[in-house]
Order: structure tokens, then C-alpha cells, then sequence
């Protein structure tokens, strides 16, 4: 039923369906979640190891520092002197 599914023509065809429906960039946001999930899904199978690497939401700091706005300087008067 299922022999002929995965030719490499029919998965250029699925692939371009996928573009044309979702864009690039939300495809990309797809494939990174994919990505993530079945790296997670395999971890939670493997308990020998733990996870070493953080994934992208860990990474982020979840509160950015902010920094103060600069104070302006100005230069010496030449009277100054």
C-alpha cells in the first residue's frame, strides 16, 4: 500500500506544497519545533545520559538587562582655558 509513498519526486512535491502554503519563515519555525520535540521525545527515552545541551528557549535569558540611557558629554570650552 504504502511502497511507492516516499519517492524523492513526491517528497519535492509535498515539500513545495508545504512552501507555497505555510512561507519560509514559518517553515523554518515548523522544522525547529519538529526538531526540538523529537530531540525531546528521544531524551525522555534515553535516562542514562542527561541532556547537555540547552535547547533555544533555555538559552534565552528570560529577562534582558537593560542598560541606561547614555548621558551626553560635551566637550571643553575653549574659553576654559
Amino acid at each position: 500500500m504504502f511502497e511507492g509513498l516516499f519517492q524523492p519526486m513526491h517528497l519535492l512535491v509535498i515539500f513545495v506544497i508545504a512552501l507555497l502554503v505555510f512561507g519560509p519563515k514559518r517553515l523554518g519555525e515548523i522544522g525547529k519545533g519538529l526538531g526540538e520535540g523529537i530531540r525531546s521525545f528521544k531524551s525522555g527515552f534515553s535516562d542514562d545520559k542527561p541532556e547537555t545541551k540547552p535547547t533555544a528557549l533555555e538559552a534565552k535569558p528570560s529577562v534582558q538587562e537593560t542598560k541606561p540611557p547614555a548621558q551626553e558629554t560635551k566637550p571643553p570650552s575653549p574659553e576654559a582655558h
